[in-house]
């Protein structure tokens, strides 16, 4: 021993991996059943889950050695092995160099009987505990039983020798030792020292022996072991070895045995290093707080529940912390966002310890909220982003100045130098804003000279956004909102319609509402939203829409899903909420009561005027009413609407910049050319025109096309599927007093007022009331029958001479009559002189406008004639 004095009593060439950790409760339970077998056929670990055959010849594994077991036993009582963590590390250490130490006989005893202490020894700890934190480092309570098991060794010669030197030996006693941790794979950094106390151990074969002993354990290099730590939380330390020597003086008896010296390393990797262990975030409060000389700041109350695997007993001191967020890039500084203290804590072995954390932010930094390159958005929005869609989200932690004097300055200044990365999942706050809804809603048509990538060539939404935003648990502060932008999606039956363009901030007014029944607090929020661009994703659910509003008879819902972004006044400032989800209803009125006609609409036509004229063609511009029936509002700056009757294009109708409000609307300036084309155009041209004169109800299609909007042809394409029916509109000409017994109703086009008849001269004049206000039109052709109780013929006018309609109320020329003066009518026509008569009448004309030239039919009844001599 003497040659070799720094022999390992633990075996130097086993491995001390906690991975073979057994129960010394097992190993007494099976030690009667082994006690009947010879003693040189017992197995040494009567307890060995592999239920190895020793045989005659048992095979001892070194790395069950009776040191390393008893160190082993830490973790007795458990069947389910634990992972070791970092105190298990230092505390196994040091109970490693106790059992040396108290079994430091080996030293000055023969090979055979250092062999026989080194297996022999048990030992099993009762209590480890941390008394209280010192200046210097903590000081350490033992408690534990030492028992001699002479069966444990397997060479025969070697027991039987150790037991007869421990029975004249008796008892061994250690004097003060000293004992240093080192870790040569970090250049032997110094982890700390430790003093243990004089102990007396009864080494007899099947003794125990209690001890408890206070220590005081000191820290080593506090700069080196900060590189350690820092190492170990980033994940770079796969395996790591400890090494301890110990100075140690013994004796037994009256025998002085001398200082001997030794040393130990054990090597600790894989699931064997320690880990952070679990824990839970259970509450998070943010509330606003005065603080003297700072004023307004927030304040964050933080409980934390963390799993405790271990079997130590001791209290925390109060510390104090930094929390910080990672910056724009890793390669930048960690940004500070607020300070974190905690009040003493008390751990219980293998006990969950709660945790009261109590955060203060002071102010948000300009690294904090400044915008990032690249992906616009601030290291604080990254944060609160991630946490409101449930992502998990990281914080960093580092220690600060201790809160009270009473904490010890290594622990602050080590904890200083340590960054912990704390992962907690962010929470989904679902419906998080309610009610969100349009009001005073205005639509924008395309412009039609706009370009194609401009916000201009799309259509667009004016509106005041109403919507309720659900104020959070966590959430305990002052908060108003001034400034909102949202992209949202647009829905139809659960199919995506198109995009509302809110990127653009928009201003913004809220007011808090506080919690009443089931509902939580939260803020009441308006918007003004201006000329929002809409696009259109799929021209046939668009298509859908259109056709439910014009023909469905009941309300439209849009479902609208938008991530918006809110800008916030707060204590510390304006605070930017980013891609809060948000959903919620618009409901849209329907044009009609159902079916395919808006009669809601009520066109009429109060001005009318010829603007230019061809061959078969005519331009004319018109005033219009007609009656909004949604709370809409639109505008529309250029609209194409082709014209049609029963399938044949008959012509086109323009709008420009025209304001369409709810309600009533009057004078709206359209325009209208009317061209049909071909025979078949021309001759149901005719049939239309011939129709409407003659006060026949005439329905018009309404159909877009290509050109309809010309910044958007797939959109007008689209609509073009589903044309509108509208009846077609009174022209309203000038009209007089009302006759007895005229039978026409308000709305039939009354282009004839009245007529007189002359007997005598056989002619007849007629009052016209044109609808045309500036230009005259001229009847070229007149071949007319009239009739009287709707089948006897009167007379009939043949007439090739032109004459003129000017605008509005005028009489025609004498117009000669036929008399038909065998028939019944022109015997009712005699009985009517100096009266009225109603009659009626069939006619073809052709009428010539400028250029424009065009024959029709006629019928008109109920015409209220004067007949004289």
């Amino acid at each position: 021993m003497a040659d070799n004095p720094s022999a390992p009593l633990l075996g130097a060439e086993q491995s001390s991996k906690p991975s073979s950790i057994r129960s010394q409760g097992s190993k007494r339970s099976q030690h009667s059943q082994h006690s009947r077998n010879s003693d040189e056929s017992r197995p040494l670990l009567a307890d060995d889950s592999d239920h190895r055959d020793y045989g005659d010849a048992p095979q001892y594994d070194d790395a069950h050695s009776p040191a390393a077991s008893s160190l082993r036993s830490l973790n007795t009582g458990s069947t389910k092995k634990r992972p070791w963590r970092w105190p298990s590390i230092i505390a196994l250490t040091i109970l490693s160099l106790l059992i040396l130490v108290i079994l430091g006989l080996g030293f000055a005893a023969p090979s055979v009987m250092q062999e026989y202490a080194k297996e022999a020894v048990v030992f099993e700890p009762t209590g480890l505990s941390i008394e209280s934190f010192t200046s210097t480092g903590v000081q350490v309570r033992v408690q534990g039983d030492i028992k001699m098991d002479g069966t444990r060794v397997h060479k025969k010669p070697v027991r039987d020798l150790g037991r007869a030197g421990s029975w004249i030996a008796k008892a061994v006693q250690s004097k003060q030792s000293h004992i240093e941790v080192y870790l040569p794979d970090f250049s032997d950094v110094l982890v700390g020292t430790a003093d243990i106390p004089s102990i007396i151990v009864n080494i007899r074969d099947g003794a125990t022996t209690h001890v408890d002993f206070v220590s005081d354990l000191s820290a080593g290099d506090l700069n080196g072991l900060k590189d350690v730590a820092q190492n170990w939380v980033a994940g770079k330390i796969k395996s790591l070895n400890v090494r301890a020597l110990a100075k140690v003086s013994l004796k037994t008896g009256i025998f002085d045995l001398g200082e001997q010296e030794m040393s130990e390393t054990m090597t600790f990797g894989g699931n064997d290093l320690p880990t952070i262990p679990q824990y839970n975030i259970a509450r998070l409060n943010f509330h606003d707080v005065e603080v003297p000389e700072i004023g307004n700041a927030l304040e964050a109350d933080v409980s934390i529940i963390i799993s405790n695997d271990y079997p130590f007993r001791f209290d925390i001191p109060p510390l104090g912390f930094n929390v910080l967020v990672p910056g724009c890039t890793p390669d930048v500084p960690l940004i500070s966002v607020a300070d974190a203290y905690t009040k003493s804590i008390t751990v219980e072995p293998k006990q969950d310890i709660s945790v009261y954390v109590n955060g203060l932010v002071k102010t948000l930094s300009g690294d904090l909220t400044a915008t990032c390159p690249n992906v616009l958005k601030s290291p604080l929005d990254t944060l609160v982003g991630d946490y409101i869609h449930g992502s998990e989200t990281r914080l960093y932690v580092r220690g600060s100045e201790a809160p009270v004097e009473d904490t010890p300055q290594w622990i602050s200044e080590f904890l200083q130098s340590i960054i912990l990365p704390v992962d907690f999942q962010g929470k989904t706050f679902e419906n998080l804003i309610r009610n969100f809804s349009l009001e005073d809603v205005h639509f924008s048509l395309p412009n039609p000279f706009s370009g194609p990538d401009s916000p201009d060539s799309k259509p667009r939404v004016s509106a005041t956004v109403q919507a309720l935003v659900g104020l959070p648990d966590e959430m305990n502060f002052a908060v108003n909102v001034n400034h909102v932008r949202a992209n949202s999606d647009i829905f139809y039956q659960g199919k995506k319609l198109g995009e509302l363009d809110l990127s653009k901030w928009q201003d913004a007014n809220s007011t808090r509402v506080e919690a009443h029944g089931s509902e939580k607090a939260g803020l009441a929020v308006s918007s003004i939203v201006d000329e929002a661009p809409i696009n259109v994703t799929d021209n046939a659910v668009f298509s859908k829409v259109i056709q439910a509003v014009a023909f469905g008879g009941k309300k439209v819902v849009l479902s609208v899903k938008a991530n918006v972004d809110v800008e916030t006044v707060t204590v510390l400032g304006h605070l930017v909420l980013r891609g809060i989800p948000a959903e919620g209803s618009v409901f849209v009125n329907p044009l009609s009561t159902g079916g395919n006609d808006l009669k809601a609409i009520a066109p009429q036509v109060g001005f009318l005027e010829i603007l230019e004229t061809a061959r078969s063609s005519l331009k004319l511009g018109a005033k219009v009413n007609i009656t909004n029936p949604t709370e809409y509002s639109a505008t529309v700056p250029y609209l194409s609407i082709r014209l049609l009757n029963n399938g044949t294009e008959l012509g086109d109708v323009y709008a420009r910049n025209v304001e369409i409000k709810p309600g009533t609307n009057y004078n709206i300036s359209v325009e209208a050319v009317w061209n049909p084309k071909g025979r078949r155009g021309a001759a149901q041209g005719r049939e239309v025109l011939s129709q409407y004169v003659s006060g026949f109800n005439v329905t018009l299609s309404f159909r877009t096309h290509a050109g309809t909007i010309p910044t958007q042809p797939a959109l007008g394409l689209a609509l073009s599927q589903f044309p509108i029916d509208i009846p077609a509109p009174s022209l309203n000409p000038p009209r007089k007093p009302s006759k007895p017994g005229d039978e026409r109703g308000p709305d039939a086009p009354s282009f004839i007022d009245d007529a007189t008849f002359h007997i005598f001269t056989s002619t007849a004049t007629f009052t016209i009331l044109s609808p045309l206000r500036k230009t005259s039109l001229f009847v070229t052709h007149l071949n007319a029958t009239a009739f009287y109780n709707h089948t006897e013929p009167v007379g009939s006018i043949l007439y090739d001479l032109p004459f003129e309609v000017p605008p509005g109320i005028s009489e025609s020329p004498n117009l000669p009559v036929d008399w038909d003066l065998a028939g019944v009518g022109y015997q009712g026509l005699k009985d009517a002189v100096g009266g009225r008569l109603k009659l009626d009448a069939k006619a073809n004309a052709n009428i010539k406008i400028d250029n424009w030239e065009q024959d029709l039919w006629v019928l008109g009844r109920g015409i209220g004639a004067h007949i004289r001599l």
